[in-house]
């Protein structure tokens, strides 16, 4: 019956392939699709986990498929199943039949009718695959599917401003969370010296072995999953991205930031909760991220005027919650109350459009205030202060702007001095002398051999943030993009003698991809005229086909997994070593700057507002 766990992959998987097939005009079928596929995937997941339950359900665990294979390393596809797995499944395969035969009524005459269910199907790939991982290597595949169908469904009304700004603010946070797993793969690999498997991690004696001699290793590969999960659960300090995801769809609201995507961070918790049980300080952080969530996004959802915003805080304030049940060690109290939070947020936001015309007609007719809350217990000063800044949502979103965001934009900003013409002379001449070293070490001193990984990874990171931070061209900001992956595939390269397959597996995809990125803008430049990134110019309007070209390119140039640069990523940060942590740190920055600005360009030049629409047009939304 293990053969059974591919069909949960592959069936999402054909009914997408099938539903890009169909005509946009065809919405029957193309509803009918994605209702069969759903439908079809409940059936199956309800006869799979009765067989399960009877059988004294079983651990299930299948090594599917190994795609790269070198000396002292392996990435291979690993499928798992255990009550986490069975949990996830059962949830996540009702909701998303119940969202799909909503969404078939809901959207009708929408001009995006067929890219809404492409991309519920997408995300509901991403999310099996995430569910039955069974390494880190295996769920980061589903992680990335799961951040670019988030950028999609926010951004499906793209001829907007604000979906379209807020799905690159989502991103930009969804980054932070794909880097956090590159760097737990990263020190994984030193720590086990193999692709560990979450079955291995149950080995309670193998875990506890290397932890007591590698006990930071530990500690950081905890941290990174901490901040992973934070991320993608919307904790503190990462809360403020929930409400503006919520510019989508109601549906899509409800499938991904009521129930299902905003717990796939309790997910990963859960699932690496062997290796992290016996590290206090570690159980400690979780709780107190969890209280701190729990204790401002009450608050917040409190003063709310959104039904849909207040629903996001409070689904926000159950799953801080649930951290601290994970902390605790109650796992299993942990999975039904994700299950509980997740069928009624779904169904809130499902029904929240009905709730608000029901309540303005109450608030008319029949309103009686509240006569005591627990607000007035407390004195008059505290409680207008907390007040405040529960209607400021604590800054949390000019917070992560101001230590975050801004820097990399003041740093970029530094390097206006630098054209397409200097970059690229610097580029030809300084890679020609990296390589001129590289090849001939020996005449290198050894101090300076040393240092070379950081000078050039450095550089590559002066490249992006200047490419982070472009407002004219954008395509000096596509070639500079491209250019910090050059750099950082030299940087390792000085760092041991491995295989130049692993190079080359790392910049095909980049190498093929940046070539028709370049073309797709140079055509579209021609056909517009002056394409900068100073505003949105929708060009998805006039030139669809294009435009999905080119966020094809933009996936392959950000290591999405269509591509070999995927797995090159992941082979590329097995050579950074345990002790070169300055390096792991550079690598790691300019992986999420780059994914950043590539995103921004797609959506400067595609998305939001026709540049030419003779028409008046919201910038801003109530």
């Amino acid at each position: 019956m293990t053969s059974i766990l591919n069909l949960f992959i592959l069936l999402p998987l054909v009914g997408y392939i099938i539903s890009l097939l169909i005509p946009a005009r065809q919405e029957t079928l193309i509803s009918r699709t994605a209702f069969v596929s759903a439908g079809l995937h409940l059936a199956i997941a309800v006869g799979f986990l009765g067989w399960w339950l009877l059988n004294g359900h079983p651990t299930l665990n299948i090594k599917d498929i190994a795609l790269f294979r070198s000396p002292g390393y392996e990435f291979f596809v690993d499928f798992y199943f255990d009550k986490i797995t069975a949990m996830y499944l059962f949830v996540g395969s009702f909701l998303t039949f119940l969202v799909t035969l909503y969404s078939r009524a809901y959207l009708h005459r929408e001009s995006g009718y067929k890219r809404f269910f492409n991309t519920i199907l997408f995300f509901y790939l991403g999310y099996n695959i995430v569910i039955f991982s069974g390494n880190l290597e295996t769920l980061f595949i589903g992680w990335e599917i799961l951040g670019i169908a988030s950028f999609l469904l926010i951004a499906f009304y793209r001829d907007r401003y604000l979906p379209v700004k807020n799905a690159v603010k989502i991103f930009s946070i969804y980054r932070i969370a794909d880097v956090g797993i590159i760097l737990a793969m990263w020190l994984s690999h030193h720590l086990w010296h193999e692709n560990i498997t979450f079955l291995k991690l149950n080995n309670y004696t193998l875990v506890d072995a290397q932890l007591q001699t590698h006990s930071l290793i530990g500690v950081f590969i905890s941290l990174m999953i901490l901040i992973s999960a934070a991320a993608k659960s919307a904790q503190f300090p990462f809360s403020s991205w929930l409400p503006r995801a919520m510019e989508g769809p109601t549906p899509s609201s409800a499938i991904f930031y009521g129930s299902l995507s905003v717990h796939l961070g309790v997910f990963l918790l859960v699932r690496t909760f062997p290796f992290w049980e016996h590290q206090l300080s570690v159980r400690i952080l979780i709780g107190i991220v969890g209280l701190l969530t729990s204790i401002i996004a009450t608050g917040i959802a409190r003063v709310q005027s959104s039904v849909k915003s207040q629903i996001a805080y409070a689904s926000i304030a159950q799953i801080g919650l649930i951290f601290i049940e994970v902390a605790a060690g109650l796992e299993t109290l942990a999975l039904f109350h994700f299950a509980g939070n997740a069928f009624l947020r779904t169904y809130q936001l499902l029904v929240s459009p009905s709730v608000v015309s029901y309540l303005i007609r109450e608030q008319f007719y029949n309103f009686t205030p509240r006569e005591h809350t627990f607000e007035d217990s407390l004195p008059k000063k505290i409680e207008y202060t907390f007040y405040m800044l529960c209607l400021k949502e604590w800054n949390l979103d000019s917070f992560m702007y101001r230590y975050l965001w801004n820097p990399l934009k003041w740093a970029g900003n530094k390097l206006g001095f630098l054209t397409l013409k200097r970059v690229l002379i610097f580029f030809a001449g300084a890679y020609a002398a990296g390589l001129f070293c590289l090849y001939n070490e020996e005449l290198i001193p050894a101090t300076i051999h040393g240092q070379l990984p950081i000078l050039f990874a450095l550089i590559g990171l002066v490249m992006v943030l200047k490419a982070f931070s472009e407002r004219k061209h954008a395509q000096m900001s596509w070639t500079l993009v491209i250019m910090n992956h050059f750099w950082v595939a030299l940087a390792i390269s000085f760092n041991e003698h491995f295989s130049s397959n692993h190079t080359f597996l790392y910049l095909s995809g980049i190498t093929v991809s940046g070539i028709i990125g370049i073309l797709c803008l140079r055509k579209l430049k021609t056909l517009e005229g002056s394409i900068d990134l100073d505003q949105f110019h929708g060009h998805s309007y006039k030139h669809s086909g294009l435009a999905f070209l080119f966020l094809l390119t933009c996936l392959g140039l950000s290591g999405f997994p269509i591509t070999p640069t995927f797995i090159g990523e992941d082979v590329i940060f097995s050579h950074i070593h345990e002790d070169q942590a300055l390096l792991a740190f550079f690598v790691s920055l300019s992986f999420i700057i780059d994914g950043l600005a590539i995103i921004r360009i797609y959506a400067r030049v595609f998305l939001g507002p026709h540049v030419k629409s003779v028409y008046e047009m919201a910038y801003r939304s109530s």
